[in-house]
């Protein structure tokens, strides 16, 4: 364990330890596992490595996306948005309160991104209905992610992803559907977009097409190519057509998926390291 790391796990414990409040998804939360912390030390390392004119945020939808231990998507992720220097800050079962505290601890600090991708909240959501509460929680949450990036990166334009639909339990379609109302009105269409696509992967019912996701929660290479093809040309239109070449950080994976595994060997033959969900 590097010195850093040590002092990074000790901050959080003690922010942990000195907040016996209930949870509130716009209260920023470490995740104090020693495995989400190695991951936060690298993905703030990666925020000062190279150049991010394109930054996405979230948990482990986004994270699969652009991360090592995916290799197919990731191989998506590069054939859509090579040249446009895009970077993957996602972590897998993030929730909102959790994102926040990585913001507020160094993953966009001084990084200065064009364009931030957010899409968040599904893990708040859960599988269980919870109500009115819930949903104005989840909102605050949103709200307060939306703001930090702002006073973050104040040049940059959010683009704020309406939260897929899960199918693991139909009965919270009804509260994404109203929490994705609310965040729409979050947007100006100037400095924060929203982007909707999710009748492209759903029914007007919230039951995701065929082909859409393998658990019910997860998208597949088909969707990804579904939120790539809306993404790209507000790219366009904020940066320009990409450019041939690219100097993004390269991308990361799941510390854990590491652990006694030699990578480049693994990849090489195709395998699958074991991810953060």
């Amino acid at each position: 364990m590097t010195h850093a790391l040590a002092w990074t796990m000790l901050a959080a414990a003690l922010t942990q330890a000195a907040d016996h409040r209930v949870a509130r998804a716009d209260r920023p939360t470490a995740r104090t596992d020693a495995n989400s912390l190695t991951a936060h030390a690298e993905l703030v390392h990666k925020a000062h490595t190279g150049r991010i004119d394109v930054y996405f945020v979230g948990d482990s939808i986004t994270r699969r996306w652009g991360a090592l231990d995916y290799p197919a998507l990731l191989a998506n992720w590069n054939a859509n948005f090579f040249g446009w220097n895009a970077a993957n800050f996602g972590w897998g079962a993030d929730r909102i309160e959790n994102i926040l505290w990585r913001l507020e601890h160094g993953e966009l600090d001084g990084v200065r991104p064009r364009v931030i991708v957010v899409l968040a909240g599904t893990n708040n959501v859960g599988a269980q209905p919870g109500g009115d509460g819930k949903i104005a929680d989840i909102t605050r949450g949103i709200s307060a992610l939306v703001r930090l990036c702002q006073r973050k990166a104040p040049q940059a334009t959010i683009v704020l992803t309406a939260i897929f639909p899960r199918n693991d339990n139909l009965a919270v379609l009804p509260e994404i559907e109203r929490i994705n109302w609310r965040l729409a009105a979050l947007a100006d269409g100037k400095r924060v977009r929203f982007l909707n696509v999710n009748d492209r992967l759903a029914d007007t019912d919230g039951r995701l097409f065929d082909g859409m996701s393998a658990d019910n929660l997860h998208p597949t290479l088909k969707a990804y190519q579904i939120w790539a093809d809306a993404l790209k040309p507000i790219f366009t239109e904020l940066l320009g057509p990409p450019a041939a070449t690219d100097s993004a950080p390269p991308p990361t994976g799941d510390p854990s998926a590491r652990a006694g595994k030699p990578r480049a060997a693994s990849l090489k033959r195709g395998v699958r390291l074991a991810p953060v969900l």
